[in-house]
Protein backbone atom coordinates (compact mmCIF):
# COMPACT_ATOMS: atom_id res chain seq x y z
CA UNK A 1 0.00 0.00 0.00
CA UNK A 2 1.58 3.44 -1.26
CA UNK A 3 1.93 6.27 1.39
CA UNK A 4 -0.29 8.47 -1.00
CA UNK A 5 -2.96 5.73 -0.34
CA UNK A 6 -3.21 4.96 3.18
CA UNK A 7 -3.47 9.18 3.68
CA UNK A 8 -6.02 9.32 1.41
CA UNK A 9 -8.10 6.30 3.15
CA UNK A 10 -6.97 8.33 6.28
CA UNK A 11 -9.15 11.25 4.98
CA UNK A 12 -11.74 8.94 4.01
CA UNK A 13 -11.85 6.88 7.39
CA UNK A 14 -12.37 10.59 9.30
CA UNK A 15 -14.50 11.89 6.98
CA UNK A 16 -16.78 8.74 7.62
CA UNK A 17 -16.56 9.25 11.11
CA UNK A 18 -17.94 12.88 11.07
CA UNK A 19 -20.49 11.95 8.57
CA UNK A 20 -21.83 9.18 11.47
CA UNK A 21 -21.42 11.35 14.34
CA UNK A 22 -23.83 14.26 12.07
CA UNK A 23 -26.37 11.82 11.13
CA UNK A 24 -26.29 9.56 14.43
CA UNK A 25 -27.09 13.58 16.08
CA UNK A 26 -29.40 13.90 13.09
CA UNK A 27 -31.43 10.91 13.70
CA UNK A 28 -31.41 11.54 17.34
CA UNK A 29 -32.90 15.31 17.35
CA UNK A 30 -35.88 13.31 15.11
CA UNK A 31 -39.13 14.73 13.87
CA UNK A 32 -39.35 17.53 16.16
CA UNK A 33 -36.16 19.38 16.12
CA UNK A 34 -37.45 22.25 18.24
CA UNK A 35 -39.46 22.24 21.50
CA UNK A 36 -38.72 25.69 22.73
CA UNK A 37 -38.12 28.80 21.49
CA UNK A 38 -34.13 29.42 20.84
CA UNK A 39 -33.30 26.05 21.22
CA UNK A 40 -31.50 24.23 18.24
CA UNK A 41 -30.39 20.59 19.11
CA UNK A 42 -27.12 19.52 17.95
CA UNK A 43 -24.04 20.56 17.46
CA UNK A 44 -22.00 22.64 14.81
CA UNK A 45 -21.69 20.84 11.41
CA UNK A 46 -19.19 22.54 9.51
CA UNK A 47 -15.50 22.08 10.87
CA UNK A 48 -13.43 21.49 7.40
CA UNK A 49 -15.58 25.31 6.23
CA UNK A 50 -13.87 24.77 2.62
CA UNK A 51 -17.32 24.67 0.99
CA UNK A 52 -19.37 28.07 2.00
CA UNK A 53 -22.92 27.25 2.31
CA UNK A 54 -25.73 29.14 2.34
CA UNK A 55 -29.41 28.51 3.52
CA UNK A 56 -32.36 29.41 1.41
CA UNK A 57 -34.80 30.53 3.42
CA UNK A 58 -37.44 30.39 1.05
CA UNK A 59 -37.67 26.26 1.38
CA UNK A 60 -38.01 26.56 5.16
CA UNK A 61 -40.45 29.28 5.31
CA UNK A 62 -42.48 27.25 3.06
CA UNK A 63 -42.41 24.09 5.08
CA UNK A 64 -45.12 22.85 7.38
CA UNK A 65 -42.64 23.97 10.15
CA UNK A 66 -42.52 27.61 8.71
CA UNK A 67 -39.77 28.98 9.91
CA UNK A 68 -38.96 32.92 10.54
CA UNK A 69 -36.13 34.27 8.85
CA UNK A 70 -34.86 34.60 12.31
CA UNK A 71 -35.23 31.04 12.76
CA UNK A 72 -33.49 30.36 9.56
CA UNK A 73 -30.48 32.70 10.71
CA UNK A 74 -29.99 31.32 14.13
CA UNK A 75 -29.91 27.96 12.50
CA UNK A 76 -27.45 29.10 9.99
CA UNK A 77 -25.21 30.01 12.58
CA UNK A 78 -25.50 26.92 14.56
CA UNK A 79 -24.83 24.71 11.83
CA UNK A 80 -22.18 27.07 10.72
CA UNK A 81 -23.30 28.47 7.66
CA UNK A 82 -22.12 31.86 6.89
CA UNK A 83 -25.12 32.82 4.55
CA UNK A 84 -29.30 32.85 4.31
CA UNK A 85 -30.48 33.90 0.67
CA UNK A 86 -32.69 34.55 -1.48
CA UNK A 87 -35.06 36.61 0.87
CA UNK A 88 -36.90 39.25 1.06
CA UNK A 89 -34.50 42.74 0.99
CA UNK A 90 -36.39 44.06 4.23
CA UNK A 91 -34.74 41.23 6.25
CA UNK A 92 -31.61 42.08 5.23
CA UNK A 93 -31.07 43.90 8.74
CA UNK A 94 -31.81 40.67 10.34
CA UNK A 95 -29.21 38.92 8.95
CA UNK A 96 -26.62 41.38 9.82
CA UNK A 97 -27.87 40.90 12.97
CA UNK A 98 -26.84 37.50 13.44
CA UNK A 99 -23.42 37.95 11.46
CA UNK A 100 -24.93 36.88 8.32
CA UNK A 101 -24.86 37.52 4.54
CA UNK A 102 -27.09 36.95 1.57
CA UNK A 103 -24.90 35.03 -0.96
CA UNK A 104 -27.32 35.58 -3.89
CA UNK A 105 -29.44 38.80 -4.05
CA UNK A 106 -33.46 38.00 -5.25
CA UNK A 107 -35.08 40.51 -7.92
CA UNK A 108 -38.17 42.36 -6.35
CA UNK A 109 -40.51 41.26 -8.25
CA UNK A 110 -43.62 41.75 -6.47
CA UNK A 111 -46.53 38.82 -6.32
CA UNK A 112 -45.05 37.71 -9.80
CA UNK A 113 -42.28 34.64 -8.78
CA UNK A 114 -39.12 36.09 -10.23
CA UNK A 115 -38.35 33.56 -12.75
CA UNK A 116 -41.49 34.46 -14.91
CA UNK A 117 -40.14 37.21 -17.24
CA UNK A 118 -37.12 37.70 -18.35
CA UNK A 119 -34.38 38.93 -20.83
CA UNK A 120 -35.72 36.75 -23.93
CA UNK A 121 -38.56 39.26 -24.32
CA UNK A 122 -37.64 42.35 -25.70
CA UNK A 123 -40.86 44.21 -23.69
CA UNK A 124 -39.80 43.18 -20.14
CA UNK A 125 -36.19 44.85 -20.77
CA UNK A 126 -37.37 48.05 -18.71
CA UNK A 127 -38.81 46.19 -15.82
CA UNK A 128 -36.11 43.70 -16.12
CA UNK A 129 -33.76 46.89 -16.14
CA UNK A 130 -34.93 48.33 -12.90
CA UNK A 131 -35.21 45.08 -11.32
CA UNK A 132 -31.89 44.33 -12.21
CA UNK A 133 -30.05 47.69 -11.31
CA UNK A 134 -32.27 48.07 -7.89
CA UNK A 135 -30.67 44.46 -7.33
CA UNK A 136 -27.63 45.63 -7.81
CA UNK A 137 -27.86 48.62 -5.72
CA UNK A 138 -29.16 46.94 -2.53
CA UNK A 139 -26.46 44.15 -3.08
CA UNK A 140 -23.94 47.19 -3.50
CA UNK A 141 -24.97 48.24 -0.50
CA UNK A 142 -24.60 45.50 1.87
CA UNK A 143 -21.42 43.74 0.62
CA UNK A 144 -22.91 40.85 -0.78
CA UNK A 145 -21.92 39.44 -4.20
CA UNK A 146 -24.42 38.21 -6.52
CA UNK A 147 -27.63 39.12 -7.87
CA UNK A 148 -30.14 36.41 -9.24
CA UNK A 149 -31.74 36.44 -13.21
CA UNK A 150 -33.66 34.66 -15.28
CA UNK A 151 -34.37 34.31 -19.23
CA UNK A 152 -37.76 33.99 -18.95
CA UNK A 153 -40.33 31.87 -20.41
CA UNK A 154 -40.47 30.86 -24.11
CA UNK A 155 -43.74 32.25 -24.99
CA UNK A 156 -44.33 36.23 -25.48
CA UNK A 157 -47.21 35.92 -22.70
CA UNK A 158 -45.60 33.70 -19.76
CA UNK A 159 -48.71 33.83 -18.32
CA UNK A 160 -50.67 32.04 -21.36
CA UNK A 161 -48.89 29.11 -22.68
CA UNK A 162 -50.83 29.17 -25.97
CA UNK A 163 -49.24 32.89 -26.46
CA UNK A 164 -46.99 33.31 -29.67
CA UNK A 165 -43.64 31.48 -29.12
CA UNK A 166 -39.86 33.00 -28.99
CA UNK A 167 -37.45 31.15 -31.02
CA UNK A 168 -34.47 29.51 -28.58
CA UNK A 169 -32.44 31.78 -31.35
CA UNK A 170 -34.36 35.20 -30.72
CA UNK A 171 -34.47 34.53 -27.21
CA UNK A 172 -30.49 33.85 -26.94
CA UNK A 173 -29.95 36.94 -28.61
CA UNK A 174 -32.09 38.81 -26.44
CA UNK A 175 -30.57 38.11 -23.47
CA UNK A 176 -27.39 38.93 -24.55
CA UNK A 177 -28.21 42.10 -25.86
CA UNK A 178 -30.76 43.05 -23.15
CA UNK A 179 -27.97 41.78 -20.33
CA UNK A 180 -25.71 44.03 -21.99
CA UNK A 181 -27.59 47.04 -20.96
CA UNK A 182 -26.95 46.54 -17.20
CA UNK A 183 -23.71 44.83 -17.21
CA UNK A 184 -21.81 47.77 -17.07
CA UNK A 185 -23.59 48.93 -14.31
CA UNK A 186 -22.56 45.31 -12.67
CA UNK A 187 -18.81 46.09 -13.18
CA UNK A 188 -19.03 49.34 -11.98
CA UNK A 189 -20.78 48.09 -8.33
CA UNK A 190 -18.52 44.95 -8.35
CA UNK A 191 -21.38 42.81 -8.29
CA UNK A 192 -21.85 38.98 -10.25
CA UNK A 193 -25.22 39.00 -12.77
CA UNK A 194 -26.39 35.17 -12.63
CA UNK A 195 -28.73 33.62 -14.48
CA UNK A 196 -30.19 30.52 -13.31
CA UNK A 197 -30.52 27.30 -15.00
CA UNK A 198 -34.05 26.01 -14.45
CA UNK A 199 -35.50 22.42 -15.34
CA UNK A 200 -38.42 22.82 -18.19
CA UNK A 201 -39.17 19.00 -17.62
CA UNK A 202 -40.63 18.33 -14.02
CA UNK A 203 -44.62 19.71 -13.81
CA UNK A 204 -45.36 17.72 -10.48
CA UNK A 205 -44.87 21.03 -8.49
CA UNK A 206 -44.24 24.76 -9.08
CA UNK A 207 -41.22 24.82 -7.41
CA UNK A 208 -39.51 21.70 -8.55
CA UNK A 209 -39.59 22.08 -12.31
CA UNK A 210 -40.59 25.18 -14.72
CA UNK A 211 -42.67 23.84 -18.51
CA UNK A 212 -41.44 26.62 -20.97
CA UNK A 213 -38.06 28.31 -19.11
CA UNK A 214 -36.15 28.69 -22.35
CA UNK A 215 -32.80 28.63 -20.37
CA UNK A 216 -33.28 25.28 -19.64
CA UNK A 217 -29.93 23.54 -20.12
CA UNK A 218 -26.62 24.46 -19.01
CA UNK A 219 -24.64 25.09 -22.53
CA UNK A 220 -27.51 27.14 -23.34
CA UNK A 221 -27.14 29.32 -20.42
CA UNK A 222 -23.69 29.70 -20.80
CA UNK A 223 -23.51 31.02 -24.05
CA UNK A 224 -25.35 33.77 -23.71
CA UNK A 225 -23.16 34.99 -20.35
CA UNK A 226 -20.66 34.34 -22.77
CA UNK A 227 -21.82 36.11 -25.31
CA UNK A 228 -22.46 39.37 -23.09
CA UNK A 229 -18.65 39.56 -22.56
CA UNK A 230 -18.69 40.90 -19.24
CA UNK A 231 -16.38 39.31 -16.45
CA UNK A 232 -19.46 39.82 -13.75
CA UNK A 233 -21.90 37.17 -15.86
CA UNK A 234 -22.21 34.13 -14.04
CA UNK A 235 -24.30 30.82 -14.02
CA UNK A 236 -26.30 29.89 -11.23
CA UNK A 237 -25.49 26.45 -11.77
CA UNK A 238 -28.66 24.69 -9.85
CA UNK A 239 -26.82 20.93 -9.83
CA UNK A 240 -30.79 19.34 -9.62
CA UNK A 241 -31.92 21.50 -12.33
CA UNK A 242 -28.59 20.44 -14.37
CA UNK A 243 -28.71 16.76 -13.55
CA UNK A 244 -32.73 16.47 -14.31
CA UNK A 245 -32.14 18.36 -17.88
CA UNK A 246 -28.64 17.58 -18.75
CA UNK A 247 -26.53 15.03 -16.03
CA UNK A 248 -22.70 14.61 -16.65
CA UNK A 249 -22.74 16.97 -13.37
CA UNK A 250 -19.13 17.20 -12.59
CA UNK A 251 -18.09 17.19 -16.46
CA UNK A 252 -19.82 20.48 -17.37
CA UNK A 253 -18.61 22.27 -14.05
CA UNK A 254 -15.45 21.78 -15.38
CA UNK A 255 -16.59 23.01 -19.00
CA UNK A 256 -18.26 26.53 -17.38
CA UNK A 257 -15.67 26.49 -14.43
CA UNK A 258 -15.00 29.93 -15.64
CA UNK A 259 -18.66 31.60 -15.46
CA UNK A 260 -19.30 29.46 -11.84
CA UNK A 261 -21.04 32.08 -9.97
CA UNK A 262 -23.31 30.74 -7.34
CA UNK A 263 -24.09 26.75 -6.91
CA UNK A 264 -27.65 25.06 -5.65
CA UNK A 265 -27.96 21.71 -4.34
CA UNK A 266 -30.62 19.10 -3.55
CA UNK A 267 -31.84 15.90 -4.57
CA UNK A 268 -32.49 13.67 -7.63
CA UNK A 269 -35.02 13.06 -7.86
CA UNK A 270 -37.90 14.80 -5.81
CA UNK A 271 -35.30 18.43 -5.04
CA UNK A 272 -35.28 16.18 -1.91
CA UNK A 273 -33.02 16.07 0.92
CA UNK A 274 -29.32 15.33 -0.29
CA UNK A 275 -29.05 11.52 1.16
CA UNK A 276 -32.24 10.23 1.19
CA UNK A 277 -31.76 6.53 -0.57
CA UNK A 278 -33.35 6.79 -3.81
CA UNK A 279 -30.81 10.32 -4.65
CA UNK A 280 -28.69 9.52 -7.52
CA UNK A 281 -26.25 12.46 -7.50
CA UNK A 282 -22.71 12.20 -5.61
CA UNK A 283 -23.06 15.56 -3.86
CA UNK A 284 -19.40 14.53 -2.04
CA UNK A 285 -17.83 14.17 -5.68
CA UNK A 286 -19.67 17.14 -7.20
CA UNK A 287 -18.35 20.03 -3.61
CA UNK A 288 -14.66 18.17 -3.87
CA UNK A 289 -15.16 19.17 -7.94
CA UNK A 290 -15.57 22.17 -7.02
CA UNK A 291 -12.88 22.11 -4.71
CA UNK A 292 -10.18 21.36 -7.65
CA UNK A 293 -11.67 23.79 -9.48
CA UNK A 294 -10.80 26.39 -7.65
CA UNK A 295 -14.45 27.33 -6.55
CA UNK A 296 -14.57 30.33 -4.51
CA UNK A 297 -18.08 31.12 -4.50
CA UNK A 298 -21.10 29.93 -2.07
CA UNK A 299 -23.30 26.57 -1.95
CA UNK A 300 -26.63 26.99 -1.12
CA UNK A 301 -29.09 24.27 0.39
CA UNK A 302 -32.02 24.68 -1.36
CA UNK A 303 -33.93 21.45 -1.45
CA UNK A 304 -37.99 21.12 -0.19
CA UNK A 305 -37.76 19.34 2.59
CA UNK A 306 -39.48 16.44 3.13
CA UNK A 307 -38.82 15.32 6.91
CA UNK A 308 -37.63 17.90 9.50
CA UNK A 309 -35.79 20.61 8.03
CA UNK A 310 -33.37 20.78 10.81
CA UNK A 311 -32.79 16.90 10.76
CA UNK A 312 -32.43 17.36 6.72
CA UNK A 313 -30.20 20.44 7.23
CA UNK A 314 -27.69 18.93 9.60
CA UNK A 315 -27.15 15.98 6.63
CA UNK A 316 -27.30 18.17 3.92
CA UNK A 317 -24.42 20.56 5.65
CA UNK A 318 -22.56 17.72 6.79
CA UNK A 319 -22.05 15.85 3.13
CA UNK A 320 -21.55 19.14 1.19
CA UNK A 321 -18.61 19.85 4.26
CA UNK A 322 -15.38 17.81 2.72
Amino acid sequence: MSKHSTKSEGISRRSMLKRTAVLAAGGAVGLHTISRAGEIPGGAVVTNGRIKQSLVHWCLETSPEKWTIQRTCEVARHLGCGSVELVAWKDFPVLQQNGLICAIVQLDSGNEPPFIRGWNNREFWPLMQKRTRDAIDIAAKYGYPNVITFTGYETKDPTNPKSAKISRDEGAANCIEGLKTVMGYAEQKKINVCIEILNSRVSTHPMKGHPGYQGDHVDYCADIMRGTGSPRAKLLFDIYHVQVMDGDVITRLRQHKDLLGHIHVAGVPGRCELDLPQQEINFDACMRALLDLGYKGWVGQEFVPTIAPLVGLRRAVSICDV
